[in-house]
């Protein structure tokens, strides 16, 4: 099965959007009413959004972190209106569970659970709290199925020192995020393989890694590629792995960084023979998918 991430550009250009938000400076002036008002807008076209996905067999779907502007700064259940807010959640939460939809997140990089900084920590711990609170409110199981995806984002003072602090932290979280939590490989030859984080984190909280191919691509190369993704998808226990597959934009733009996204896939996805999802990440987000399906599939 494959997706892809949080915009669907046809509909994006009609309007219809799950990334509605507001600056700090919007939000200090204007407060939780107007967070209450995008929030269910951003609900409302989220429907949507999955609605076209069904009717195009695309039932691998990324939410948007920006359904909640600010979620870090107040509690669900101080919107105004939350009650009406529980109430679409639920039933996105049916029509997902209906239509046998796989979703889950994947926070930002300002998410550092392994960081130095206590106030980063702690603004982590809240953030993803909140994102597994999302999942609960639409009634979704609490495993890795519907993920919450992260990186450990940083290497400082050494990696080792970094993936301890990662693993302490974990243990902070509410046990509905720890539930769902994964982490994956990254881009660079200075940070994280999979060969790093499984002795690193998996070994030790038992949490999936997710395999990023390009990221492979770019990063460290200290396994094939067969052995990093048989490594990776030996960590799902009995959960369907799910895995990211992106082309670099050098293909479209010799100018590009290599760790950049292209528009479309350029490659097809190597399973050698083995069973998983796979979310998209090239830039024309449905429109990639449907040109991959047309493809290779």
């Amino acid at each position: 099965m494959i997706g892809y991430c949080c915009i669907n550009t046809e509909l994006d250009n009609q309007g219809i959007t799950v990334n509605r938000g507001m600056i700090k400076r919007t939000f200090l002036s204007k407060g939780l009413s107007y967070v209450s008002e995008l929030t269910i807008r951003n609900l409302d076209d989220c429907l949507k959004i999955l609605q076209w996905n069904v009717n195009n067999n695309i039932l691998l779907y990324r939410m948007s972190s920006d359904m909640f502007p600010w979620m870090s700064e107040y509690e669900f259940e101080d919107l105004p209106n939350f009650n009406i807010i529980n109430k679409k959640l639920k039933n996105i939460g049916k029509f997902i569970k209906d239509n046998n939809i796989r979703t889950g997140f994947h926070p930002g990089p300002f998410n550092v659970l392994a960081s130095l900084t206590e106030a980063t920590v702690n603004k982590t711990i809240s953030e993803l709290n909140k994102h597994s609170q999302i999942l609960d409110l639409m009634n979704l199981d609490k495993n890795p199925y519907y993920y919450i995806n992260i990186h450990i984002n940083t290497t400082k003072p050494s990696k080792n020192e970094s993936m301890i602090r990662f693993c302490n932290n974990y243990h902070k979280l509410s046990d509905s995020c720890k539930s769902r939590l994964t982490i994956e490989n990254d881009d660079s030859p200075n940070q994280y393989s999979i060969k790093d984080l499984y002795y690193g984190v998996f070994k030790n909280i038992n949490i999936p890694i997710v395999f990023d191919q390009l990221h492979f691509h770019c990063g460290l190369q200290d396994q094939t590629l067969q052995e990093a993704l048989k490594m990776a998808l030996s960590t799902w226990d009995n959960i369907k792995p799910i895995t990211h597959m992106s082309s670099s934009r050098i293909i479209e733009d010799k100018s590009a960084k290599k760790i950049a996204h292209a528009d479309y896939i350029y490659e097809k996805i190597e399973t050698f023979n083995y069973n998983f999802d796979t979310e998209l990440e090239c830039k024309l987000k449905e429109s990639g998918l449907l040109k991959y399906r047309k493809d290779y599939e």
